[in-house]
């Protein structure tokens, strides 16, 4: 039973195609037509083209095209704020002013039972504070072993997601005083989902500046405050982005297979197991397929290619 209905927020920055595709797939959803959409526009950077002022503004038109929800609120910045900038303070900015809020980016395109999902999750744990996000994707993982529709780890996750605010104020945006956390090889270790990702790693190049993910310091302000994320088991949601049409990298050529609905089911708040052993037997089959990635900046191993999407929030 959903209690009240979260706002959603959308951020939008120079991608009108992706942008329609996203606000076309949310006007679709069960929940649409009752919830509040709140749409972030961020402003051009100093010295932007006239191509890219041109594609800022067909943004601004198309935000504007439709009533995509019950109630549309649109906020435009004059000055551009960057993904983590724009993210971290409007994030903040709904929270000031609601008990939860439910994020997407452009990019990422919602199944019709997205909201539904969302609203369900999040009314289904908000007493459990050792629950700290609701997440929407996953990989392509073989889930025939698994009964349940969902499943926790530990930190949080950025490819459509929602949250509190008791979850939001332990948010910490210094990345070294997060690092300094960090004391002991195991606790870097879980961080890193068991060995799985390369967490540390993204945090020390947000810290020296190599990138400037809000993402991965979302994550390692929930793990380290002990918090959980409720994952779904098959994704509701598709990203459409890995197209080198953002700002951070280029293309990923990966298999999304999003369900159109998930039937939710209270779970224990324990990191899986099932998990792990899952995504061990999906990389050994991306190793036996080969994968293409066409980036500026190449990762070098499977490894980064298939796990360090943090990178690019």
């Amino acid at each position: 039973m959903i209690d009240n209905f979260a706002p959603v927020v959308l951020f939008v920055y120079n991608r009108p195609w992706h942008t329609e595709e996203t606000l076309k797939a949310l006007m679709k959803n069960e929940l649409a037509d009752q919830s509040v959409l709140y749409i972030f526009s961020d402003g051009p950077k100093e010295n932007a083209s006239e191509e890219q002022l041109k594609k800022i503004d067909e943004v601004r038109q198309l935000i504007r095209a439709k009533k995509w929800c019950k109630d549309v609120n649109i906020i435009e910045s004059k000055k551009n704020r960057g993904l983590a900038g724009a993210i971290i303070n409007g994030v903040t900015e709904m929270l000031a002013q609601y008990e939860k809020v439910i994020v997407l980016e452009d990019d990422i395109v919602p199944s019709k039972g997205f909201l539904k999902y969302m609203n369900e999750a999040l009314s289904m744990y908000s007493e459990n504070e050792r629950v700290g996000c609701i997440h929407a994707w996953n990989y392509d993982l073989d889930a025939q072993d698994y009964p349940e529709s969902t499943f926790f780890l530990k930190g949080a996750d950025c490819w459509g997601w929602a949250t509190w605010k008791r979850s939001w104020k332990l948010f910490e945006p210094n990345g070294e005083l997060l690092m300094q956390s960090f004391r002991s090889n195991q606790s870097r270790f879980e961080f890193d989902r068991k060995g799985t990702h390369e967490y540390i790693e993204m945090l020390e190049a947000q810290i020296n500046g190599s990138n400037d993910s809000w993402a991965i310091r979302w994550h390692a302000s929930l793990f380290l405050s002990d918090k959980y994320c409720l994952q779904p088991t098959r994704p509701i949601v598709k990203n459409i982005g890995l197209d080198n049409s953002g700002i951070h990298c280029g293309v990923l050529d990966m298999v999304q297979k999003p369900v159109e609905f998930i039937t939710l089911n209270k779970i224990q708040v324990v990191e899986s197991e099932w998990f792990f052993k899952a995504f061990q037997l999906y990389t050994k089959e991306i190793k036996k397929e080969g994968a293409t990635e066409k980036c500026e900046n190449p990762r070098p191993s499977l490894k980064k290619l298939f796990q360090s999407f943090f990178s690019l929030f």
